[in-house]
């Protein structure tokens, strides 16, 4: 089995009122109860870095394949919540898939877990092994920090990713384990030269796993 990562980022125009967003969450997170979603949560975002939008929200969800994600992307109730409330209150949508390297258990992190997703955008003609090299310094991020509970990561194949081709999503207990690994530079370990020296561009976005619906 190879677990196929679905992270989608919205920013939800200023103005937008707050029923309309409650909206567009719970029809999101009814998504969940199609047949090919293996896990499915969306929600706020507790922070967002980010040189392109300050992205106000956030769905992760997991798949068995890629046939399964195209099979949700196809699918009438989505094409439906995205059309009806998603792109009318949104200014701004970013999409990264990606086949992750290992197969996280559980599944689906339980309501309260926290998550921490990284884009890398990457230098033009960076060479496949420093590439590889960087995707190794990720993976090495759970032997350094004890909270994170899972992490995977790969390269995008969504066309929706703005130019990121690298993408991990670490999961932590709670927002309590997440932040006591920020602000420590072997949490994603960029700060080794031949990984800086690589990157264009980097998004990292903290989020918490709702206990309830809005």
């Amino acid at each position: 089995m190879s677990t196929i990562e679905h992270v989608v980022l919205f920013k939800v125009k200023d103005d937008t009122d707050q029923g309309k967003v409650n909206m567009m969450l719970n029809n999101l997170n009814g998504l969940v109860s199609l047949e090919p979603v293996v896990h499915l949560t969306a929600g706020p975002v507790l922070r967002t870095k980010s040189p392109i939008s300050s992205f106000t929200h956030m769905l992760h969800s997991r798949y068995k394949s890629k046939e399964d994600l195209n099979a949700y992307a196809v699918h009438p109730d989505h094409q439906r919540v995205v059309k009806e409330n998603v792109v009318p209150i949104c200014d701004d949508i970013m999409a990264v898939d990606w086949v992750a390297d290992n197969d996280p258990t559980p599944l689906s992190p339980p309501p309260g877990s926290a998550i921490k997703v990284t884009f890398l955008k990457l230098k033009e003609n960076v060479p496949n092994e420093v590439q590889g090299e960087i995707l190794g310094e990720i993976k090495g991020i759970k032997e350094g920090i004890s909270g994170v509970q899972q992490i995977t990561c790969g390269e995008n194949f969504s066309a929706r990713a703005k130019g990121f081709s690298l993408a991990s999503v670490a999961v932590f207990a709670g927002v309590e384990e997440m932040e006591a690994a920020v602000g420590r530079e072997e949490y994603v370990n960029l700060q080794k030269q031949n990984v800086r020296d690589n990157l264009d561009g980097v998004i990292v976005v903290d989020y918490a796993v709702p206990t309830s619906s809005p």
